[in-house]
Protein backbone atom coordinates (compact mmCIF):
# COMPACT_ATOMS: atom_id res chain seq x y z
CA UNK A 1 0.00 0.00 0.00
CA UNK A 2 1.18 3.53 -0.39
CA UNK A 3 1.90 5.81 2.38
CA UNK A 4 3.44 9.01 3.87
CA UNK A 5 6.68 8.20 5.49
CA UNK A 6 8.97 10.59 7.79
CA UNK A 7 12.66 9.31 7.60
CA UNK A 8 14.23 12.19 9.52
CA UNK A 9 12.35 15.57 11.36
CA UNK A 10 12.29 18.75 8.84
CA UNK A 11 10.07 20.35 6.44
CA UNK A 12 7.51 19.57 4.49
CA UNK A 13 10.14 18.23 2.02
CA UNK A 14 10.37 15.37 4.61
CA UNK A 15 7.12 13.96 3.80
CA UNK A 16 7.84 11.38 0.88
CA UNK A 17 5.45 8.78 -0.44
CA UNK A 18 6.24 5.61 -0.44
CA UNK A 19 5.26 1.32 -0.83
CA UNK A 20 5.02 -0.27 2.37
CA UNK A 21 3.52 -3.77 3.25
CA UNK A 22 -0.44 -3.88 4.35
CA UNK A 23 -0.24 -4.22 8.42
CA UNK A 24 -2.14 -6.77 9.74
CA UNK A 25 -4.32 -5.67 13.10
CA UNK A 26 -2.83 -6.90 16.37
CA UNK A 27 -4.29 -7.48 19.62
CA UNK A 28 -6.86 -4.93 19.66
CA UNK A 29 -6.17 -3.60 16.83
CA UNK A 30 -8.27 -2.67 13.43
CA UNK A 31 -7.34 -2.26 9.74
CA UNK A 32 -9.02 0.40 8.36
CA UNK A 33 -9.00 1.32 4.39
CA UNK A 34 -8.40 5.22 5.13
CA UNK A 35 -11.37 7.46 3.32
CA UNK A 36 -10.13 10.45 4.32
CA UNK A 37 -6.97 11.68 6.71
CA UNK A 38 -7.07 15.21 8.68
CA UNK A 39 -4.83 17.68 8.42
CA UNK A 40 -3.89 19.47 11.73
CA UNK A 41 -1.05 21.62 13.46
CA UNK A 42 0.15 18.42 15.31
CA UNK A 43 0.90 16.82 12.42
CA UNK A 44 3.29 19.75 11.67
CA UNK A 45 4.92 19.60 15.22
CA UNK A 46 5.70 15.84 14.81
CA UNK A 47 7.33 16.25 11.34
CA UNK A 48 9.58 18.84 12.29
CA UNK A 49 11.02 17.60 15.58
CA UNK A 50 8.56 19.99 18.28
CA UNK A 51 7.05 17.23 19.22
CA UNK A 52 9.70 13.74 19.34
CA UNK A 53 8.88 10.83 17.75
CA UNK A 54 10.32 7.88 16.88
CA UNK A 55 11.86 7.50 13.21
CA UNK A 56 10.48 6.80 10.79
CA UNK A 57 6.83 7.08 10.68
CA UNK A 58 3.51 7.57 9.15
CA UNK A 59 2.23 11.01 10.21
CA UNK A 60 -1.57 11.80 10.55
CA UNK A 61 -3.07 11.58 14.09
CA UNK A 62 -7.44 11.41 12.90
CA UNK A 63 -8.90 10.15 10.22
CA UNK A 64 -11.65 7.69 8.92
CA UNK A 65 -12.84 5.11 6.93
CA UNK A 66 -14.27 1.54 6.57
CA UNK A 67 -12.90 -1.65 8.54
CA UNK A 68 -11.32 -4.25 6.76
CA UNK A 69 -9.75 -6.59 9.57
CA UNK A 70 -10.37 -6.76 13.08
CA UNK A 71 -7.34 -8.17 15.12
CA UNK A 72 -8.14 -10.82 18.13
CA UNK A 73 -9.60 -8.90 21.30
CA UNK A 74 -11.89 -6.58 19.77
CA UNK A 75 -15.46 -6.37 20.77
CA UNK A 76 -17.98 -4.47 19.28
CA UNK A 77 -16.36 -3.65 16.03
CA UNK A 78 -17.38 -5.47 12.78
CA UNK A 79 -16.18 -5.45 9.03
CA UNK A 80 -17.71 -3.08 6.70
CA UNK A 81 -18.54 -0.78 9.60
CA UNK A 82 -17.12 2.44 9.29
CA UNK A 83 -14.97 4.14 11.82
CA UNK A 84 -13.31 7.20 12.74
CA UNK A 85 -10.46 8.36 15.02
CA UNK A 86 -8.23 10.30 16.70
CA UNK A 87 -4.95 10.90 18.42
CA UNK A 88 -3.41 7.82 16.44
CA UNK A 89 -0.62 8.21 14.20
CA UNK A 90 -0.26 6.29 10.79
CA UNK A 91 -3.52 8.09 8.85
CA UNK A 92 -1.72 9.78 5.45
CA UNK A 93 -2.05 6.20 3.99
CA UNK A 94 -4.54 3.91 2.26
CA UNK A 95 -4.48 1.93 5.17
CA UNK A 96 -4.38 2.75 8.80
CA UNK A 97 -4.07 0.47 12.27
CA UNK A 98 -6.80 1.99 14.73
CA UNK A 99 -6.59 1.01 18.54
CA UNK A 100 -10.14 -0.04 18.63
CA UNK A 101 -10.16 1.73 21.88
CA UNK A 102 -9.93 5.40 20.27
CA UNK A 103 -12.42 4.17 17.51
CA UNK A 104 -15.74 5.50 17.00
CA UNK A 105 -18.75 3.96 14.99
CA UNK A 106 -19.48 6.99 12.54
CA UNK A 107 -23.56 7.39 12.31
CA UNK A 108 -26.09 6.89 9.37
CA UNK A 109 -26.00 10.47 8.13
CA UNK A 110 -22.25 11.53 8.46
CA UNK A 111 -19.96 11.30 5.59
CA UNK A 112 -17.19 9.27 6.02
CA UNK A 113 -14.95 12.51 5.11
CA UNK A 114 -17.39 14.62 7.43
CA UNK A 115 -16.31 12.39 10.54
CA UNK A 116 -12.33 12.76 9.10
CA UNK A 117 -12.86 16.26 9.63
CA UNK A 118 -14.49 16.42 12.74
CA UNK A 119 -12.59 14.17 14.98
CA UNK A 120 -9.90 15.92 16.42
CA UNK A 121 -10.98 19.74 16.07
CA UNK A 122 -14.42 19.07 17.01
CA UNK A 123 -13.60 16.71 20.22
CA UNK A 124 -10.93 19.68 20.93
CA UNK A 125 -13.46 22.71 20.68
CA UNK A 126 -16.03 20.12 22.69
CA UNK A 127 -13.51 19.84 25.70
CA UNK A 128 -12.48 23.31 25.57
CA UNK A 129 -16.36 25.34 25.51
CA UNK A 130 -17.60 22.55 27.61
CA UNK A 131 -14.37 21.17 30.35
CA UNK A 132 -11.75 24.10 30.14
CA UNK A 133 -14.24 27.11 30.56
CA UNK A 134 -17.42 26.16 30.07
CA UNK A 135 -19.09 28.85 28.35
CA UNK A 136 -22.61 30.09 30.02
CA UNK A 137 -25.34 32.24 28.23
CA UNK A 138 -24.09 36.24 27.72
CA UNK A 139 -19.79 35.81 28.44
CA UNK A 140 -17.71 37.11 25.69
CA UNK A 141 -14.97 34.89 23.99
CA UNK A 142 -11.89 35.97 22.19
CA UNK A 143 -11.15 33.34 19.15
CA UNK A 144 -7.85 33.72 17.44
CA UNK A 145 -7.91 32.48 13.98
CA UNK A 146 -11.07 32.41 13.71
CA UNK A 147 -11.80 31.44 10.16
CA UNK A 148 -9.27 28.13 10.58
CA UNK A 149 -10.64 24.87 11.21
CA UNK A 150 -10.78 25.32 15.15
CA UNK A 151 -12.00 29.16 14.78
CA UNK A 152 -15.26 28.41 13.01
CA UNK A 153 -15.91 25.72 15.41
CA UNK A 154 -15.35 27.38 18.50
CA UNK A 155 -17.71 30.18 16.65
CA UNK A 156 -20.53 27.51 16.28
CA UNK A 157 -20.00 26.21 19.37
CA UNK A 158 -20.01 29.28 21.75
CA UNK A 159 -23.13 30.91 19.98
CA UNK A 160 -24.78 27.25 20.38
CA UNK A 161 -23.73 28.25 23.91
CA UNK A 162 -25.73 31.68 24.26
CA UNK A 163 -22.50 33.43 24.22
CA UNK A 164 -20.56 36.49 21.98
CA UNK A 165 -17.31 36.03 19.66
CA UNK A 166 -14.70 38.16 19.06
CA UNK A 167 -12.77 36.89 16.13
CA UNK A 168 -9.17 37.76 14.82
CA UNK A 169 -8.57 37.74 11.75
CA UNK A 170 -5.99 38.96 8.48
CA UNK A 171 -8.24 38.81 4.75
CA UNK A 172 -11.84 40.21 4.00
CA UNK A 173 -12.73 36.15 3.22
CA UNK A 174 -11.65 34.92 6.09
CA UNK A 175 -13.92 37.73 7.73
CA UNK A 176 -16.86 36.70 5.76
CA UNK A 177 -16.01 33.13 6.71
CA UNK A 178 -15.78 34.11 10.74
CA UNK A 179 -18.94 36.07 10.45
CA UNK A 180 -21.00 33.59 8.75
CA UNK A 181 -20.15 30.74 11.65
CA UNK A 182 -21.75 33.13 13.63
CA UNK A 183 -18.92 35.78 15.00
CA UNK A 184 -19.95 38.97 16.55
CA UNK A 185 -17.49 41.37 16.30
CA UNK A 186 -14.08 41.12 14.09
CA UNK A 187 -10.63 42.24 14.22
CA UNK A 188 -8.47 42.20 11.60
CA UNK A 189 -5.29 41.43 13.86
CA UNK A 190 -2.18 42.43 11.15
CA UNK A 191 -4.27 46.29 11.02
CA UNK A 192 -4.79 46.93 15.24
CA UNK A 193 -3.99 46.54 18.47
CA UNK A 194 -6.10 43.37 19.29
CA UNK A 195 -6.00 43.88 23.45
CA UNK A 196 -6.94 47.68 22.83
CA UNK A 197 -10.24 46.74 20.28
CA UNK A 198 -11.14 44.19 22.52
CA UNK A 199 -11.16 47.13 25.51
CA UNK A 200 -13.05 49.62 23.04
CA UNK A 201 -15.88 46.34 22.26
CA UNK A 202 -16.00 45.64 25.82
CA UNK A 203 -16.37 49.10 27.26
CA UNK A 204 -12.83 48.28 29.37
CA UNK A 205 -14.06 45.01 30.70
CA UNK A 206 -11.97 42.38 28.43
CA UNK A 207 -13.24 39.11 27.86
CA UNK A 208 -13.83 35.92 30.31
CA UNK A 209 -12.12 33.72 28.14
CA UNK A 210 -9.48 33.59 25.23
CA UNK A 211 -9.10 30.38 23.15
CA UNK A 212 -5.77 30.54 21.57
CA UNK A 213 -4.81 27.98 19.41
CA UNK A 214 -1.74 30.43 18.02
CA UNK A 215 1.08 30.49 20.60
CA UNK A 216 3.87 32.85 20.43
CA UNK A 217 2.82 35.62 18.36
CA UNK A 218 -0.92 36.54 20.54
CA UNK A 219 0.38 35.33 23.75
CA UNK A 220 0.71 38.62 24.80
CA UNK A 221 -2.48 40.25 23.54
CA UNK A 222 -4.38 37.15 24.88
CA UNK A 223 -3.69 38.13 28.25
CA UNK A 224 -4.09 41.77 28.18
CA UNK A 225 -7.37 40.89 26.52
CA UNK A 226 -9.20 39.33 29.68
CA UNK A 227 -11.21 40.85 32.41
CA UNK A 228 -10.28 39.64 36.05
CA UNK A 229 -10.07 36.46 36.63
CA UNK A 230 -10.51 35.64 32.71
CA UNK A 231 -9.22 32.35 31.33
CA UNK A 232 -6.42 31.92 28.67
CA UNK A 233 -6.88 28.51 27.07
CA UNK A 234 -3.78 28.25 25.33
CA UNK A 235 -4.26 24.56 23.22
CA UNK A 236 -1.79 25.15 20.48
CA UNK A 237 0.63 26.95 18.78
CA UNK A 238 0.96 27.54 15.40
CA UNK A 239 2.69 30.47 15.47
CA UNK A 240 5.68 28.83 17.18
CA UNK A 241 5.72 27.97 21.16
CA UNK A 242 4.91 30.82 23.56
CA UNK A 243 8.41 31.20 25.99
CA UNK A 244 8.79 30.99 29.59
CA UNK A 245 6.20 33.13 31.78
CA UNK A 246 6.51 34.59 35.08
CA UNK A 247 3.48 33.69 37.13
CA UNK A 248 3.49 37.18 38.43
CA UNK A 249 1.83 38.72 34.65
CA UNK A 250 -1.38 36.64 35.83
CA UNK A 251 -1.07 38.41 39.60
CA UNK A 252 -0.84 41.89 37.77
CA UNK A 253 -3.16 41.44 35.13
CA UNK A 254 -6.27 40.59 37.45
CA UNK A 255 -5.47 37.05 39.34
CA UNK A 256 -6.22 35.76 35.73
CA UNK A 257 -6.02 31.67 34.68
CA UNK A 258 -3.61 30.35 32.41
CA UNK A 259 -3.93 26.72 31.22
CA UNK A 260 -1.98 24.58 28.29
CA UNK A 261 -4.61 21.85 27.86
CA UNK A 262 -3.94 18.61 25.10
CA UNK A 263 -7.38 16.51 23.88
CA UNK A 264 -5.29 13.45 25.24
CA UNK A 265 -5.91 14.84 28.73
CA UNK A 266 -9.43 14.82 28.14
CA UNK A 267 -10.06 11.45 26.63
CA UNK A 268 -8.88 9.36 29.57
CA UNK A 269 -11.68 7.01 29.21
CA UNK A 270 -13.91 5.07 26.87
CA UNK A 271 -16.83 7.38 28.31
CA UNK A 272 -15.24 10.74 28.02
CA UNK A 273 -14.32 9.79 24.30
CA UNK A 274 -18.05 8.12 23.36
CA UNK A 275 -19.68 11.60 25.31
CA UNK A 276 -17.25 13.65 23.08
CA UNK A 277 -17.64 12.08 19.56
CA UNK A 278 -20.83 11.36 20.22
CA UNK A 279 -21.61 15.09 20.96
CA UNK A 280 -20.01 15.91 18.17
CA UNK A 281 -21.72 14.04 15.86
CA UNK A 282 -24.86 14.66 17.29
CA UNK A 283 -24.30 18.73 16.49
CA UNK A 284 -23.44 17.50 13.05
CA UNK A 285 -26.97 15.78 12.24
CA UNK A 286 -28.96 18.39 13.97
CA UNK A 287 -27.09 21.70 11.90
CA UNK A 288 -25.45 23.34 15.31
CA UNK A 289 -22.37 22.76 13.62
CA UNK A 290 -21.33 23.01 9.93
CA UNK A 291 -17.69 21.22 9.24
CA UNK A 292 -15.86 23.25 6.26
CA UNK A 293 -13.59 21.80 4.31
CA UNK A 294 -11.62 24.13 2.91
CA UNK A 295 -9.00 22.04 0.84
CA UNK A 296 -8.15 17.90 -0.03
CA UNK A 297 -5.01 16.57 -1.26
CA UNK A 298 -3.76 13.41 -2.69
CA UNK A 299 -1.18 11.60 -0.69
CA UNK A 300 1.67 12.72 -3.41
CA UNK A 301 0.02 16.49 -1.91
CA UNK A 302 0.84 15.63 1.55
CA UNK A 303 4.32 18.28 1.19
CA UNK A 304 1.41 21.00 -0.61
CA UNK A 305 -0.97 20.36 2.87
CA UNK A 306 1.80 21.16 5.30
CA UNK A 307 2.90 24.31 2.69
CA UNK A 308 -0.40 25.75 2.79
CA UNK A 309 -1.19 24.95 6.36
CA UNK A 310 1.44 26.45 8.25
CA UNK A 311 1.81 29.54 5.40
CA UNK A 312 -1.92 30.36 6.72
CA UNK A 313 -3.19 30.07 3.15
CA UNK A 314 -6.33 27.84 4.30
CA UNK A 315 -9.16 28.44 5.62
CA UNK A 316 -11.71 25.76 7.64
CA UNK A 317 -10.37 22.16 7.71
CA UNK A 318 -7.75 19.95 5.57
CA UNK A 319 -7.96 16.59 4.26
CA UNK A 320 -6.06 14.27 2.67
CA UNK A 321 -7.62 11.09 0.52
CA UNK A 322 -6.02 8.55 -0.54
Amino acid sequence: MRAIRVATSGGPEVLELGEVEVPEPGPGQLLVDVAAAGVNFIDTYQRSGLYSMQLPFTPGSEGAGEVVAVGPEVDGFAVGERVAWAMTPGSYAEKALVPASMAVKVPDGVESETAAAAMLQGMTAHYLVTSTHPITTGETALVHAAAGGMGLLLTQLIKSKGGNVIGTVSTDEKERLARDAGADEIIRYTEADVAAEVRDLTDGRGVDVVYDGVGKSTFDASLASLRPRGTLALFGASSGPVPPVDPQRLNSAGSLFLTRPSLGHHLLTREELDWRAGDVFNWITTGTIHIRVGGTYSLHEARKAHEDLEGRRTTGKLLIRP
